[in-house]
């Protein structure tokens, strides 16, 4: 066999290897019932603006429809703009009246959220929503710009730093989300801040990789909230999962020219991304949400379904792991929350 189709296995048995261990790690975590909660839920926003990262394609860009539809402002934050703008004119043309325009913002550099951070303060005065949905998943070992590890640079510290720079606008918003997408992968996640970031690639897996960064939001989310709640903030931090869905995230599983043979086998895993976006957007704008709940589906092992708030893993609550991760966070980033400046 050559070394490309025993490429192409090993990608595929870890495409189904995460969701089989997904499933077997997930707990049946459903916390409501009741009627399916769909976008026919969502309220008015006219007058709101929301920016979604990483909303050119898959659960992003369903999120920014939704909230376009609704009348909000609608930020598509994309590091690769000729996407963005293919987005953007898919969006318009679904959406004639829609509010919404593109800016960069790459994850992967703190000098382009820092761009972006100023750019968006430069245009606007309020934040009430903030989408951290941008995200790598399973990726080969490597760096940021910044020497981060890549999975955790991106999911984690890129939203991090993104967060602390709007921090302003989101305190002098009454009623503001901050709202980070996490996954069922958590579960598989370790802190490990004598190695935060698998120096020189040892002990680095890309599933392991990616559960520590989704790790890493959830308690991100937590320690969010508290400090919110502490400053006596009327915001309020809350967090999201797709379940399995059809993305491009798929797409680092298997080469590309494999991924017409791979992608019937993902879609008997996957729902669509149309429904993976829904416990985002419910987090995002939801009434009845409340500061530090937790979506996802409500299908067998929170795999497929309509949102519901759900519970993450006992290590997603720890305390002590989420003030260590915030104070590295603030080191490796150079990013003070408090005043929204460094």
């Amino acid at each position: 066999m050559n070394k490309k189709l025993i490429g192409v296995v090993v990608a595929i048995a870890a495409g189904l290897g995460l969701a089989k261990y997904v499933r077997s790690r997930q707990q049946d975590g459903v916390m409501d019932s009741g009627e399916q909660w769909t976008t026919a839920n969502m309220p008015d926003l006219t007058g709101k603006v929301i920016i979604v990262t990483g909303a050119n394609s898959g659960i992003g860009f369903e999120a920014a429809k939704a909230f376009a539809r609704k009348g909000a402002q609608t930020i598509l934050a994309c590091r690769n703009m000729d996407k963005a703008q293919a987005a953007l004119a898919t969006l318009q043309a679904e959406i004639p009246q829609a509010k919404a325009e593109i800016m960069p913002l790459d994850l992967a550099s703190l000098d382009s959220v820092r761009q972006f951070a100023e750019a968006f303060k430069a245009e606007y005065d309020q934040l009430d929503v903030l989408v951290n949905n941008a995200g790598i998943m399973m990726v080969p070992y490597g760096r940021t710009e910044d020497g981060f590890e890549r999975q955790l640079g991106t999911n984690h510290l890129g939203h991090f730093a993104l967060t602390g720079l709007l921090f302003d606008l989101l305190l002098n918003t009454p009623g503001a989300r901050v709202v980070n997408v996490s996954s069922g992968g958590h579960r598989f996640g370790e802190m490990d801040f004598d190695n935060l970031m698998f120096e020189d690639g040892e002990g680095y897996s890309p599933m392991g990789a990616y559960g520590r960064s989704k790790l890493a939001n959830l308690l991100f989310t937590y320690e969010l909230q508290r400090r919110f709640e502490a400053l006596g903030a009327k915001v309020m931090a809350t967090a999201a999962h797709p379940g399995i869905s059809e993305t491009n995230l798929a797409n680092h599983m298997v080469p590309d020219w494999v991924m017409p043979l791979a992608r019937p086998l993902f879609a008997l895993m996957m729902q669509s991304a149309a429904m993976g976006a829904l416990p985002t957007i419910r987090a995002a704008v939801d009434p009845q949400a409340e500061g530090g709940d937790y979506y996802g589906p409500d299908g067998a092992k929170e795999q497929r379904g309509y949102p519901v708030k759900v519970t993450s893993n006992e290590a997603s609550h720890n305390v002590a792991d989420a003030q260590k991760l915030w104070q590295v966070s603030e080191q490796l980033t150079g990013v003070m929350y408090g005043t929204g400046r460094e």
